[in-house]
């Protein structure tokens, strides 16, 4: 297992260099760098010593990806991608455009984050594969019916909509929660209470059909027949064996929410005033910060890699049999 780990380590090496690239690449060829110094400067009366000095401070005034000026190396690591990115890897992300430490900022913005994702993907998984399990359970009736296009009618509303209904109809009509903004401490809560049953809400209708799924696909296995036949009752049946056979797939839908945990919901936190992480992106790109958008790209790329890993250690949790291999 720990010879598994450390390949799986060096294998993300090289994926974080491509991530890096790419994100580098698309960056600068929507904005060149004497695109960005007239923008953070103004575009008029800019003149081309000021744009070179703006440039110069920042460490933009080299080239990109080869300084074919230098000799040896140095036409490598003479550039702007090699001293930006290099940095990357020891998680030392500099400073965004307003002088900010960015480190500082992910850790500060990092709780609200968790604060929003962490109660939407707990109470989110559980409600979703409680309700799938009760429509597997009495499969093929009305219950299971209703439930199916229940689940239909509410993927086919978009997220906006739950978030805009909710604000409305909760805070401005009701006055149950605030509208927006956050506090924290003790009184966080009233900030995400609401968010947090948005965001179960939005993603409950494609969640449940999916866990629904796959518990039905499991039980037409030949297992769930011997255990029916060995006299297992119906309900011992689904939740001792039918559940736990389906938990690899499972497993590997939510390693794709790991990342949102710690970066936050782009439309949530921007929407509810909520100073986290998706937030901080989301103002980073408007403002073409590229500090920032390339530290949130890297952290998230590096907590994709570590959920995979995750993802597949538990595998050997869950299947024995993968264990023995």
């Amino acid at each position: 297992m720990l010879a598994y780990i450390v390949r799986r380590a060096l294998y993300a090496i090289p994926i974080l260099v491509g991530v890096n690239i790419i994100t580098f690449a698309l960056f600068f060829l929507v904005n060149t760098p004497d695109d960005m110094a007239r923008m953070q400067l103004g575009t008029k009366r800019v003149t081309p010593e000021a744009i070179e000095k703006w440039k110069a401070e920042r460490g933009l005034d080299k080239p990109l990806f080869v300084n074919r000026g230098a000799v040896g190396w140095e036409k490598l690591t003479d550039t702007v991608f090699f001293q930006k990115s290099i940095r990357l890897f020891a998680f030392d992300f500099g400073f965004a455009e307003d002088q900010r430490d960015i480190a500082n900022e992910i850790r500060t913005r990092m709780w609200p984050s968790l604060a929003l994702a962490l109660p939407v993907f707990a109470l989110g998984l559980l409600v979703n594969i409680t309700f799938a399990m009760i429509l597997a359970f009495f499969r093929a009736t009305y219950l299971d019916f209703w439930g199916v296009t229940l689940c239909v009618a509410m993927m086919s509303v978009s997220g906006l909509f739950y978030i805009i209904g909710g604000q409305y109809l909760f805070s401005k009509v009701w006055h149950l929660f605030p509208i927006s903004g956050f506090i924290g401490g003790g009184s966080a809560g009233k900030f995400v209470f609401l968010p947090v049953v948005i965001g179960v809400v939005g993603g409950f209708g494609a969640s449940a059909r999916l866990y629904r799924t796959l518990f039905l696909e499991e039980m037409s296995r030949d297992y769930v027949r011997t255990a029916r036949a060995k006299g297992l009752g119906e309900a011992v049946v689904l939740f001792r064996h039918v559940l736990r056979n389906a938990l690899i797939p499972i497993l590997t839908g939510v390693v794709v929410v790991i990342p949102s945990l710690f970066l936050g919901s782009l439309i949530s936190e921007s929407f509810f005033g909520i100073p986290g992480l998706g937030s901080y992106t989301i103002d980073a790109i408007q403002a073409q910060d590229f500090a920032v958008v390339r530290a949130m790209v890297f952290i998230g790329s590096v907590l994709y890699i570590v959920g995979l890993l995750l993802t597949d250690i538990s595998y050997t949790v869950v299947d024995p049999r993968i264990r023995l291999e």
